[in-house]
């Protein structure tokens, strides 16, 4: 039966830990990895972070859309209005189809004039684009299965994807050591192993979807898979929701991008030990991620209810709750820096290199839990093209000042990621005056 969100910590905590434990199990597959691949060299591990993050950014147009999906069915599920969200949710697989084709004649055309006008090292650059032709083949289910999660965290159903991400993790792990170094039997791919075995665990992580959804009786209660011919009346609220978070979400991706390559610049050490910071920094951001995540739900579900009153508390309240594991989480990162990149490497120079980004992250994911979570309750409103904007100025700012401390201040890597916790704090910040300011409150979908 359908659940219609409270703002009480239980009901936050009930949304959020599925989706904290699917991040944690999916980005355990992205640090393994990245320390399969730190096997490899310094050139192997930085174009991994380069060729990566190139996908990711692309990756995101699907991300946002399912974003903006999740935001729609979380308001339709508040309002009691349960059989339109099959409709939704059919429309965003066709959506999400042929996005996949976009995104792969884009990878197959544009990626290689474009990495090599940028990257100055030549191994970094065959090793990114060898990544980068086997992945593209990943976009289809890729996709899909983010219309899944999409839904599931829409409807407050987020248990399933427990399983989901474990499977995938699992699957991806195996085959990431198999197919990158040439074991049981398989063939021997390098870096191009990487991008296959997370095609392969996408693949039956859709499968497991489909097949888990028309067990559960998802499919009679919402009027899932009914496909009937597309309705722009069906796409007007979806895309008018999604479209901005679907640029917001590449131009913040594209900015990390454009942040690997300002490091690039410094060198492939710095490259390859600001790499290893990525993996772990994505790791300590899960449990934040995922309440931010909920934020969403919870804030489109509640003013669906009619409720708009409660949105501001309810977002104090999870900006709380990252807070404190935000500082438990961090423990680990201060005291036993050397013990976790000795995980990823075990070259001297390298470890040394790493350890100073380690502390700049600390401070970072204390700016990142105020300014996501603050930032997806604005989202969660409705006003995602108020938040794209927020999201231009900060990154802006981001950008410009990485560039500027790189490349003509010669500053160093360290200097350089510091830029994350002012990034993170204006998005914040911006996110905040606006949601003081009331005026989300008269918006509908």
């Amino acid at each position: 039966m359908a659940v219609r969100a409270d703002t009480t910590y239980r009901s936050i905590w009930r949304i959020s830990y599925p989706i904290i434990l699917g991040l944690t199990a999916q980005n355990l597959m992205v640090v393994i990895d990245t320390a399969f691949l730190g096997r490899l060299g310094e050139v192997t591990l930085g174009a991994s972070a380069i060729g990566g993050i190139f996908y990711l950014c692309l990756l995101m147009f699907g991300t946002g859309f399912s974003v903006g999906l999740q935001i729609v069915t979380g308001r339709r599920n508040g309002e009691g209005r349960f059989r339109q969200i099959g409709r939704i949710f059919d429309h965003g697989i066709y959506f999400m189809i042929a996005l996949a084709i976009v995104l792969f004649l884009i990878m197959s055309w544009f990626a290689p004039a474009f990495l090599s006008w940028f990257l100055k090292s030549e191994g970094v650059l065959a090793e990114s684009l060898n990544y980068l032709w086997y992945r593209r083949f990943g976009f289809l289910f890729g996709l899909l299965v983010l219309c899944f999660n999409g839904f599931y965290i829409g409807i407050t159903r987020t248990r399933l994807l427990i399983a989901s991400t474990s499977i995938m993790a699992a699957i991806n792990i195996f085959l990431d050591y198999s197919l990158i170094f040439g074991r049981f039997g398989m063939p021997e791919m390098g870096i191009a192993g990487a991008a296959m075995a997370t095609n392969i665990a996408e693949v039956v992580t859709f499968a497991f979807f489909v097949f888990m959804t028309m067990k559960n009786g998802t499919i009679e209660e919402f009027r899932l898979f009914r496909f009937n011919r597309p309705n722009w009346a069906q796409y007007r609220p979806l895309l008018k929701t999604a479209v901005p978070v679907m640029f917001q979400y590449f131009l913040s991706f594209s900015a990390w991008f454009v942040f690997f390559l300002v490091i690039e610049q410094i060198g492939e050490t710095a490259l390859a030990a600001s790499n290893i910071t990525r993996s772990f920094y994505m790791l300590l951001m899960i449990p934040v991620w995922g309440l931010s995540s909920a934020t969403n739900t919870l804030v489109s579900n509640i003013i669906g209810q009619g409720r708009s009153n409660e949105v501001l508390p309810l977002i104090k309240k999870v900006i709380l709750a990252a807070m404190v594991i935000t500082l438990i989480i961090i423990q680990v990162n201060l005291f036993l820096p050397e013990r976790i990149i000795s995980f990823f490497t075990s070259e001297p120079h390298l470890i040394e290199a790493t350890v100073p980004l380690f502390r700049v992250i600390s401070l970072a994911l204390f700016a990142f839990a105020f300014g996501m979570i603050m930032f997806s309750g604005l989202s969660g409103t409705g006003k995602t093209m108020v938040a794209l904007f927020i999201e231009i100025l900060s990154i802006t700012f981001y950008l410009v000042s990485a560039f500027i401390i790189a490349v003509f201040l010669k500053g160093s890597a360290p200097l350089v990621w510091f830029v994350e916790v002012i990034y993170f704090s204006m998005l914040g910040l911006g996110s905040l005056i606006y949601l003081n300011s009331g005026r989300w409150k008269l918006y509908r979908i």
